[in-house]
């Protein structure tokens, strides 16, 4: 495979490798082919629309949890749109029912208020759920939880309403973040002896995200054979609308070193920031991988990487190198395509980095470069 030419690129500049994401959606696309379900991209992962031609090929559409994600999926994929949302608001909804095909209530509340504005739509027919919490996850980070106790989001079997299903197509639930599919599995176990005699009334069943279907090691054949019980079992359709598993080690963040400066440590300050560019290594947390660089020591010289707001924290962690750093040389962080663009800001008014992409034809693309406007009209 050809390599990118990094240093032909703009700093700091995100870069999608069109190959890795091909090579991902054919993997995905053949467990639509194995089973039958239908993938989705969840936008809240992985908005680059200028590759949602490429997506398209693939996958059966977008899922949102907003009107603007509703409409961008619509206007740039133009395939279908799924949205789910803990509260829709009232003066979005009419727009955003021009844009889905199916909708996912919160609560039996939000549908009751809602549901007879959907029946009304007369230009196409568009299909609701309702969100269940099982009450089970297996994700150790609250933050990431989304059954962690006193959850917002989904409807526990306690409060779940069957005289209300009228008119309800499909149910939905997302418990999962990067995870293999034995969790999947054992979490299936609990949305059956919970929600199993309502999912048998039901068209669909959507299994949410946080699927990490194409990482190496995931358990493809477990995920087939999941799947293909629930369709046999219940004669529903099954959706599942992973983000990160488009995305996964497809993109880079290329970054340049602005100055090194010593406090008991060799500190290397960057044109980018952990805060700003990829808020998750703060959030999650975790250390991104850096092309030709190391654990701490692991080579002669180590280094903390820190990024250029006045924020203390925005460090983005320790890294040793075969040569010594110096100002101007360009670093290249891995793993950057998901949950970096769709996440970003321009905390201390940081330029936002530039997004590319790559493929064998056309070689680098620089598709949006950033400037003091995409700041200033952000505010008042």
């Amino acid at each position: 495979m050809k390599q990118i030419d990094f240093s032909a690129l703009p700093s700091p500049c995100y870069i999608v490798d069109e190959r890795l994401l091909t090579k991902n959606l054919e993997i995905l696309n053949s467990v639509q082919e194995r089973t039958g379900c239908s993938i989705l991209l969840a936008l809240k992962g992985f908005s680059m629309h200028s590759v949602f031609p490429l997506v398209g090929k693939y996958l059966k559409g977008v899922t949102s949890s907003s009107l603007f994600e509703a409409r961008l999926g619509f206007e740039k994929m133009g395939k279908e749109v799924h949205a789910y949302a803990p509260a829709y608001v009232d003066r979005e909804f009419d727009e955003l029912l021009t844009y889905v095909d199916h909708l996912v209530f919160n609560s039996f509340d939000q549908w009751n208020k809602y549901k007879d504005k959907v029946k009304n739509v007369s230009s196409k027919t568009i299909e609701c759920g309702i969100r269940v919490n099982p009450e089970y996850s297996e994700i150790e980070t609250p933050l990431y939880d989304p059954c962690y106790k006193h959850s917002r989001l989904g409807v526990t079997l306690s409060n779940f309403k069957p005289e209300q299903l009228d008119g309800i197509d499909g149910l939905h639930f997302h418990t999962m973040c990067e995870q293999n599919s034995d969790t999947l599995e054992r979490t299936i176990k609990v949305v059956d002896e919970k929600f199993g005699e309502y999912i048998k009334k039901m068209k669909w069943l959507n299994l949410g995200g946080g699927h990490h279907i194409t990482r190496p090691d995931y358990d493809i054949e477990k995920l087939v054979q999941t799947i293909l019980y629930l369709k046999d079992k219940y004669s529903v359709d099954i959706y599942l609308e992973p983000g990160e598993a488009i995305a996964l080690n497809t993109g880079y963040l290329v970054a340049t070193v602005l100055d090194i400066i010593d406090n008991g440590m060799n500190i290397a300050i960057l044109d980018t920031s952990a805060t700003c560019h990829m808020p998750d290594v703060i959030e999650m947390p975790y250390r991104p991988n850096i092309i030709d660089a190391g654990m701490p020591n692991e080579h002669a010289h180590t280094y903390r990487l820190g990024g250029m707001t006045c924020l203390a924290g925005d460090v983005i962690g320790d890294y040793s190198f075969k040569e010594p750093l110096k100002p101007g040389d360009k670093l290249v962080f891995c793993d950057m395509a998901h949950y970096t663009m769709v996440k970003n800001h321009t905390f201390n008014g940081v330029n936002l980095p530039s997004i590319a992409s790559y493929n064998d034809e056309e070689g680098i693309k620089v598709i949006r470069q950033f400037g003091y406007e995409d700041f200033s009209n952000r505010l008042s």
